[in-house]
């Protein structure tokens, strides 16, 4: 049996999904932001571009080891351009539909943006805001570590393996592997093709869900 296949044959307590680059796609501002404040810190962009998806600014920042950098003071500053800049900040296909068709009360958001600027991304590309939403704030440790999954599911009454995971970047995957969970693969925003034993699919257009009379969901092709 596939990976793909095995998602789909299997019922889940509740759908986990990372924000950028798998129900929206921030990319071209994101990318703005940073390549800015990289030229302004003398760092490389080309190297150090591809470093920042799907992790908290502060972590990024930590990372570069830069002396005489305040690297909470430079996050804040990033968040701030970012919430400015939400031009070309687009839905990945299907995503909005998708999870307008989930209850309420069995998905949640995990992303590693601060909470106003995930609001922000959100309201820009028609994304419906989630009665659970973990963000930066509510994590000591930024993924790849699970924590923002385990919480998400605890705050839903579930277990992560009880879960299905959507996810598009490196270090979310390593977060969700870690938490225990299922994971499906959203590629709409790889330009190269992501070698991974998981499940994938390019978009929500072709994905509909089921829900059982206990409440569980079930992955459908439409």
């Amino acid at each position: 049996m596939s990976a793909l296949d095995a998602v789909f044959n299997r019922a889940f307590g509740a759908f986990l999904f990372d924000m950028d680059g798998t129900v929206l796609n921030s990319i071209a501002a994101a990318e703005r932001i940073w390549s800015a404040w990289a030229v302004r810190h003398g760092v490389d962009v080309e190297t150090f571009l591809p470093t920042i998806h799907g992790a908290r600014a502060i972590d990024t920042i930590n990372r570069l080891n830069l002396p005489g950098v305040d690297a909470q003071a430079q996050a804040a500053f990033i968040t701030e351009a970012e919430i400015e800049d939400v031009e070309g900040i687009v839905p990945i296909p299907g995503a909005a539909a998708f999870l307008d068709a989930l209850p309420a009360d069995r998905w949640a958001m995990v992303t590693s943006a601060p909470r106003d600027l995930a609001l922000r991304r959100m309201a820009a590309a028609g994304i419906p805001e989630p009665a659970v939403m973990i963000t930066a704030e509510d994590v000591t440790a930024g993924k790849p570590d699970p924590a923002g999954y385990r919480l998400a599911a605890k705050r839903l009454g579930l277990e992560p393996a009880d879960c299905l995971i959507f996810e598009d970047a490196t270090v979310g995957i390593l977060a969700a592997e870690a938490a225990g969970s299922a994971l499906m693969i959203i590629t709409a925003t790889h330009q190269h093709p992501l070698e991974t034993t998981h499940a994938t699919i390019a978009s929500y257009d072709a994905l509909g869900v089921k829900v059982g009379s206990d409440g569980q969901l079930r992955l459908q092709a439409i």
